[in-house]
């Protein structure tokens, strides 16, 4: 019989409800088995106390604390970002990657940052992607299987072991608004209580699935979303994204893949600054990250995302960040997740780091 993660909400109350158990002890539950040092295998319910009776039966035969397992963990050579492979309880394999971040080092507004070390962790929410991005490494395994909210969840508390985390990206492997019910169930989880953590705190990245966009607004108010939009005009999109598909740009952030040659000409530059300049957005550029020899794309280079941002910022005034390349040694960088071995090549550590997560503050 296969077991079930704790934290699948929707399987807990569920199972509690048909037991006669109350729900409201599903809270501590979780306090306990979050803060527990013991591992899936090796927990036991009864650490957990004041429990009605009914309920360490029915815990020792439907749940277990953690269904899947860190498997290997890799660590950048400016020890600034980890990768963990986590193995889930059906043998597949999912990557999460933490990114630790100093505010104190940068400047905003000219000013000192507020806030200090702090980590963000990119979630997976699925096994494989079935969206096709053609300069993404996850989308070469295709769609293998949906993660539970339970196993989304867990991603965070085997992270939490590694590094304490404030903010939390969907932006690993899969298209987390195809995964929409547990999606939802996982950060509600992570919402409430024992994890608290702040639906600011939390973005969603998606291509931009129409229906779900428009739900996920009602159903998580106040949670980011970050737009994979990529090219200025729909043909160029279309060629890079083939899950391209037509969506509302009034939104928080609009994510811009930088490939040479491709959609980083100063004339691209305009094409997307005269189709953003009437929404309030921030507009992230992110230097592609090779995702191996075979790849058709290659990395534009600093003077050509310089030049795209200050077009950007200069003539259309939109807000226009640049994404720090994180990871690329541990192939744990944007658009690099995919169940292989990391490589071998290292990156300097150089200039000042600044958290996605602080755009929406």
């Amino acid at each position: 019989m296969t077991m079930k993660s704790i934290f699948d909400a929707r399987e807990i109350k569920v199972e509690f409800e048909k037991a006669g158990i109350n729900p409201s002890f599903i809270p501590l539950i979780w306090k306990q088995a979050s803060i527990s040092h013991n591992d899936g295998e090796n927990f036991e319910w009864e650490q957990i106390p004041s429990l009605p009776s009914a309920a360490y039966p029915l815990l020792y035969s439907k749940f277990k604390r953690l269904t899947s397992s860190l498997h290997s963990l890799f660590h950048s050579s400016d020890h600034v970002t980890s990768k963990l492979l986590i193995k889930l309880q059906n043998g597949a394999f999912v990557e999460a990657v933490i990114m630790r971040y100093d505010t104190r080092l940068g400047k905003y507004n000219g000013k000192p940052r507020p806030g200090g070390p702090r980590s963000t962790l990119c979630i997976s929410s699925q096994v494989g992607c079935k969206m096709g991005c053609k300069f993404c490494a996850t989308g070469t395994m295709g769609f293998k299987n949906n993660l539970s909210s339970g196993e989304i969840v867990e991603q965070l508390l085997h992270a939490t072991r590694i590094s304490p985390i404030r903010n939390v990206v969907f932006m690993g492997m899969g298209e987390p608004l195809n995964n929409y019910a547990a999606l939802v169930e996982a950060v509600r989880v992570m919402t409430g209580p024992p994890f608290q953590l702040s639906p600011k705190r939390i973005t969603v990245s998606t291509v931009g699935i129409v229906h779900a966009i428009n739900k996920l607004h009602n159903d998580l108010p106040g949670l980011n979303l970050a737009v994979s939009l990529h090219a200025p005009v729909q043909d160029i999109r279309c060629q890079i994204m083939p899950a391209a598909r037509a969506f509302p740009l009034q939104k928080i952030m609009i994510e811009y893949i930088m490939l040479d040659g491709v959609n980083d000409d100063e004339l691209h530059a305009h094409q997307l600054g005269k189709l953003l300049e009437t929404f309030q957005v921030v507009v992230n550029l992110i230097p592609f990250n090779p995702i191996g020899t075979s790849s058709q794309f290659r990395t534009s280079n600093e003077q050509r995302v310089s030049t795209f941002q200050k077009i950007l910022r200069g003539i259309y005034k939109i807000r226009t960040t640049v994404r720090k390349e994180m990871g690329q040694d541990i192939s744990g960088a944007c658009g690099q997740l995919v169940v292989n071995p990391p490589d071998k090549r290292s990156i300097e550590s150089s200039g000042h780091l600044t958290d996605i997560e602080d755009l929406h503050l």
